[in-house]
């Protein structure tokens, strides 16, 4: 099985939650308790999560470990790559002014778009203090859910094309501060949906309504179909991921162009045949 890691970006970069659960105190503390408590312990509190109307899908750590999710092997070597990312990303959306919305996309198929930005989404779902919403926005070929080895009745082309609500569609696979919105069944009118006003009303209220979520969204390959243009105008910041040894430079150098009106943060080297865990690192430059 080969594992998933960075190495460096290719290419310059211009710049790098409806909540439908109820957050609750992990336990109950008085203000002593909380005065009492040494600082750092406070800072890193954590807020149990409980849903309420998502649906819950409990999620095999075995199911996970074989699909290379962060989640299933949190202690990897290659995990770290996944950290570093997490935390350049971070960055760069805060240095943007808090910014929410991220789209992870690549110039052609094959190059682990799904996979990087689902273990982006999961990685800061467990270290961040922030809920993460996986939204898979590839609506021509949807793969999120089978990493998670689960299959949605209903998903985002459900919602856009017959109107379902989004709460039947979220599902939490037992990972706290963690949800996926698939995609659903395919369609072929995937650009004129992804750039509907009704796409854009739901991605206006999935930014909006709770501040302390990312919305993380796997999109369509950007060289084979136009849906990522037709969605640009709804996100914040873009991130490409880049096939090594399969990637073309000329493809990444269009892709970067036409990414350059969707703040693309940054650049993701996937695949790399790097051995040493020193060269897994993250640069935005």
């Amino acid at each position: 099985m080969s594992t998933e890691r960075f190495e460096q970006v290719l290419r310059k970069a211009t710049a790098v939650d409806r909540e439908e659960s109820a957050a609750k105190p992990a336990q109950q503390r008085t203000k002593a308790a909380r005065r009492a408590a040494p600082k750092g312990q406070q800072q890193r509190r954590r807020t149990q999560i409980v849903y309420t109307q998502t649906k819950r899908v409990k999620v095999s750590p075995e199911v996970l470990r074989r699909n290379r999710l962060i989640a299933g092997s949190p202690n990897a070597p290659w995990a770290n790559a996944y950290k570093i990312l997490r935390a350049r990303v971070l960055q760069k959306l805060r240095e943007g002014g808090n910014l929410n919305t991220l789209g992870v996309t690549s110039a052609t198929p094959g190059a682990g778009k799904s996979l990087t930005a689902s273990n982006l989404a999961l990685s800061m779902a467990m270290e961040v203090n922030k809920t993460v919403l996986l939204v898979d926005a590839d609506l021509r070929r949807p793969v999120v859910h089978t990493y998670f080895g689960f299959e949605p009745k209903y998903g985002l082309s459900d919602y856009l094309t017959r109107g379902v609500p989004i709460e039947e569609m979220l599902v939490n696979p037992g990972i706290g501060r963690f949800v996926i919105l698939p995609a659903g069944r395919p369609i072929e009118n995937a650009s004129e949906m992804l750039s509907s006003p009704r796409m854009g009303e739901l991605v206006e209220e999935l930014k909006s309504r709770y501040r302390s979520r990312y919305v993380i969204f796997d999109l369509p390959p950007m060289l084979v179909v136009d849906d990522v243009l037709s969605f640009a105008p709804y996100i914040d910041a873009s991130l490409l991921v880049v096939e090594e040894g399969k990637s073309k430079q000329e493809d990444v150098t269009h892709c970067a162009e036409l990414l350059s009106d969707m703040n693309m943060i940054g650049t993701v080297l996937n695949k790399s045949t790097e051995t040493s865990t020193s060269y897994y690192s993250y640069y935005s430059y």
